[in-house]
């Protein structure tokens, strides 16, 4: 006589399991890591560890004490949540704020919501929103990366005390005093010291090659999809494309706007966390051009130079109604026998 076992879908399971996609993104992390190192120092280590350790530590307490559920600090995702948390830190912040945003992300970003798959917020961003609007100073006081301090003979010591505006800020700054961006642009970094990192900036968001070297190795890896990259950035080329063309004293060029701030890093990492963002292609297509055009308006039009972080929050709101309104077929529907 067989045995018949029965039990829920899915019936069939790929190789990947949740350990193995957080670890493949903290190896994607790995030359962002670098980067930062390269061009803030140790302080960059710092602020990084000290990320880290407290968003797993945090983890395994809330999981532990509060849930009451099994420990699973070891499948990467709270590693991953404090990399992406310092990596929108500038190195100049005190340690014990990064403590406190670690606290956030993971207590109110995430375990409050019942732990991983169930936050609708990307937890970094949580934290990260959280320190902004409780410590603007701190979290807008940009040390300039070390390679330009030696190149210009500037002493590395005492290095948290030499600070310069993003390339975005100098841009929004300037336009808002009513300078042309002709007058303004031997205040801004070259492309090519956008490309590889060496401007002022978040840890992990200056280097565009660092980014995307990570963000081809999560495509050569199938842990994310090319959709959501390529229709946030492409929506942020396009528009901002138009406004440069109607004017370009007032407006930024594309290719500035899409090497400049966040938004490589927020494209790649945060806006494809599988978690917080819509399952079908259709919506994933439909949550990137949303957010191409948010953190569009807010960098033209808004208060703060940089609109990535709040144009992602936005639309992990939507995410249910995205996911509502684009779902996929059921197994077994609408089938068509000829």
């Amino acid at each position: 006589m067989n045995n018949l076992n029965v039990s829920l879908s899915p019936h069939e399971k790929g190789s990947f399991t949740t350990s193995k996609i957080m670890w493949g993104v903290v190896i994607a992390l790995m030359p962002s890591f670098i980067s930062a190192i390269w061009f803030f120092g140790i302080r960059a280590f710092l602020v990084i560890a000290t990320s880290v350790l407290s968003c797993v530590i945090f983890e395994g307490l809330i999981q532990k004490y509060m849930l009451k559920t099994v420990v699973k600090v070891s499948n990467g995702a709270a590693v991953v949540t404090g990399l992406l948390l310092a990596y929108n830190l500038p190195s100049s912040i005190p340690l014990w704020e990064v403590v406190v945003g670690s606290l956030v992300a993971i207590g109110i970003g995430k375990m409050a919501f019942g732990g991983l798959g169930q936050n609708p917020f990307n937890p970094a961003l949580v934290g990260r929103a959280f320190l902004l609007i409780s410590f603007p100073v701190d979290m807008t006081t940009w040390p300039k990366p070390i390679v330009s301090r030696l190149l210009f003979n500037i002493p590395v010591s005492g290095a948290d005390a030499i600070t310069a505006a993003t390339p975005l800020g100098v841009l929004k700054e300037g336009v808002k005093q009513g300078h042309l961006i002709t007058d303004i642009s031997h205040h801004l970094p070259s492309y090519f010291d956008l490309f590889i990192g060496n401007v002022g900036g978040s840890l992990g968001e200056t280097s565009a090659l660092a980014i995307l070297i990570g963000g081809i190795y999560m495509l050569y890896k199938k842990i994310i999809t090319w959709h959501i990259p390529t229709f946030y950035l492409l929506t942020l080329f396009v528009f901002a494309g138009i406004f440069w063309l109607i004017n370009p004293e007032k407006y930024a060029n594309p290719l500035f706007n899409i090497l400049s701030g966040g938004v490589m890093l927020g494209a790649i990492f945060m806006m494809t966390d599988m978690v917080t963002s819509p399952m079908s292609v259709k919506g994933q297509i439909v949550f990137a051009i949303g957010g191409g055009i948010l953190v569009s308006l807010i960098r033209m039009f808004g208060a703060y130079p940089e609109g990535c972080m709040f144009s992602i929050l936005i639309m992990n709101s939507l995410v249910p109604l995205i996911d509502g309104y684009f779902k996929p077929k059921r197994f077994g529907k609408e089938v068509n026998y000829g």
